[in-house]
């Protein structure tokens, strides 16, 4: 146990102004360069490969990439190379391998053989000593600055940065839009009291569903898993239309479920899906612009107008952070150092 529960984390929540900032100043015009690099060659299509934290933060590189630029993707699984030892023709495909630690062997191999296998190899980790950035063809670094705590925070809100910007500059953009994030995220995280009201609704919870649609999903997914591996609680996490098509029966009026609505096309999407929520009384929170949240049972405002609806997942997933946070002091329990984890997670 650190000496004040959650210390190191509440820090490194903090820290994420600045790293966004730091980002933006100092890592964009290598980002830039990738990118640039990459364009030239014309990828035919993309893989993503992460674990954990990293897998969102590549679900949410999968949904700007096919967005913006129109290129399919994949999330690949590892298994395929490392345990079935499947060699595909990669030729002309883009790797992306995202990784905080950079050192994972299965993340290490499958991204070796699959600069062997014809790949253009992407690294996007916060250690730029790391063997996944020795076997990439090219690396990012997403300036993050050590992490102590367990949970990722500052490494995951980086790494959606940088991949914002490494797309930004596949298609030729420079990213302006996101000038305005450290100052936004600050006014985010200054508002601790609204969180810590919402954590008091989830003390006892036994489970939770956290829902959304389009970029807000990998920001669902993100926050289900911020809360199992601090809180211990089972948070089960779902797109929208697959909530609808089973999971829903589970929902009742004492099952909390989160929404994280997008301002934006995501948003509107999910729209059917909240008036379902609200039909089976479900005790429901929404993360999101005010509209939506003031429909709701409860939830936390976030300052959308003049974010574009890709840039939105970097806000969302702060208070869900100090969510889980909030909820893992109040059960009594210390979020820096969550039972069974190690800060390396070595799978082969």
């Amino acid at each position: 146990m650190s000496e004040q529960p959650g210390r190191i984390m509440a820090g490194e929540m903090a820290e994420q102004p600045t790293v966004l900032r730091r980002i933006l100043e100092e890592g964009a015009p290598r980002i830039r360069e990738v990118a640039t690099a990459i364009a030239a060659r014309r990828p035919r299509f993309v893989l993503l490969t992460a674990r954990g934290t990293s897998d969102n933060a590549a679900l949410y590189a999968k949904y700007l990439l096919e967005i913006q630029l129109g290129l399919p993707c994949g999330l690949t699984s590892m298994s395929t190379t490392t345990a079935y030892g499947a060699r595909p023709d990669l030729t002309d495909v883009l790797v992306i391998s995202v990784s905080q630690s950079g050192g994972s062997p299965d993340l290490v191999a499958s991204t070796r053989a699959a600069r062997d296998a014809g790949a253009i190899t992407v690294a996007v980790t916060n250690n730029p000593d790391s063997p996944l950035a020795a076997v990439s063809e090219f690396h990012i670094d997403i300036l993050a600055g050590p992490e102590r705590a367990l949970p990722a925070t500052k490494t995951y809100t980086a790494s959606l940065l940088a991949l914002y910007l490494l797309v930004e500059g596949l298609r030729g953009g420079d990213g302006a839009a996101a000038k305005a994030l450290p100052d936004l995220a600050s006014q985010v995280l200054s508002r601790q009291d609204e969180v810590r009201h919402l954590a008091s609704r989830y003390r006892f919870a036994e489970r939770m569903v956290i829902t959304s649609r389009g970029y807000g999903y990998p920001t669902a997914k993100e926050a289900a898993l911020k809360l199992m591996e601090t809180s211990y609680i089972p948070a089960l996490s779902y797109s929208g239309a697959d909530l609808l098509h089973g999971p829903l029966a589970m929902v009742d009026n004492i099952s909390p479920v989160i929404a994280v609505v997008t301002d934006g096309k995501g948003g509107e999407a999910l729209q059917p899906v909240l008036d379902r929520l609200r039909g089976r009384g479900a005790d429901l929170v929404v993360v999101g612009p005010r509209p939506q949240v003031e429909a709701a049972s409860a939830g936390f405002v976030l300052p959308t107008e003049g974010v574009p609806e890709e840039l939105q997942p970097i806000l969302e997933i702060l208070p869900l952070q100090r969510l889980a946070y909030e909820v893992t002091i109040a059960r009594g329990q210390d979020p820096d150092a969550p039972r069974a984890l190690a800060k390396v997670t070595e799978t082969h």
